[in-house]
């Protein structure tokens, strides 16, 4: 089977991603950013959202790939692009590899910059905490495990997809120091970050 029929197969999610046609290159640019700070992935551009295929004029899709590579993403996010002839039509397949300088920002209509990550086939914003994570993945981890952060990770492992309000709630914390600890669990692999639509919660690393 063609490749990218191949892929057309697999549906959207996580690495994955259809385009029937890019005519905004601030929409895409949120697209790229969040593969970037996540693990990278493909877009398929000229693909409905039911996997059939429409096609595209490469000129106009790749100038706009361009712009929203250069002008609004920060910092730029690499990025190749391929050619396909698929029943005549043409698609253009994106391949954008995970960054090496999270977090990546996409400029937003609002005229802010906003860091998105995938999570499942939906581009998410990311929340303060995982922005917190990305910026200091690289910095050395000076984590302190006293009383409080043991009572917080056996709190976490024994609650249900707890939230940083209910870690602040339950032992009296602000947000912001509250997001610090955390972060600093993240970064020792003791504590893992889920992101939804909706909320963002936490489970223990066992």
């Amino acid at each position: 089977m063609n490749p990218i029929k191949s892929l057309i197969e697999k549906g959207e999610g996580v690495t994955l991603d259809f385009k029937q046609v890019i005519n905004d290159s601030r929409k895409i640019a949120k697209s790229m950013v969040s593969f970037a700070n996540t693990i990278g992935g493909t877009l398929l551009i000229g693909i409905r959202d039911n996997g059939s295929i429409a096609g595209v004029r490469s000129e106009d899709e790749i100038h706009m790939l361009e712009l929203a590579s250069s002008f609004h993403c920060k910092p730029e996010v690499e990025y190749t692009v391929e050619e396909h002839l698929i029943e005549g039509k043409l698609v253009l397949k994106v391949d954008v590899p995970e960054g090496k300088e999270k977090p990546y920002y996409a400029h937003g209509d609002d005229d802010k910059w906003w860091v998105y990550i995938r999570v499942n086939d939906h581009c998410i914003l990311a929340s303060k905490t995982t922005v917190d994570f990305m910026r200091t993945q690289d910095r050395p981890l000076k984590l302190q495990i006293g009383s409080l952060e043991r009572e917080i990770l056996k709190f976490i492992a024994q609650s249900e997809k707890p939230t940083l309000k209910d870690i602040c709630a339950k032992f009296n914390l602000g947000k912001r120091r509250a997001g610090r600890i955390i972060v600093d669990l993240m970064r020792a692999q003791a504590v893992q970050s889920h992101t939804t639509e909706k909320t963002e919660f936490f489970s223990a690393v066992l």
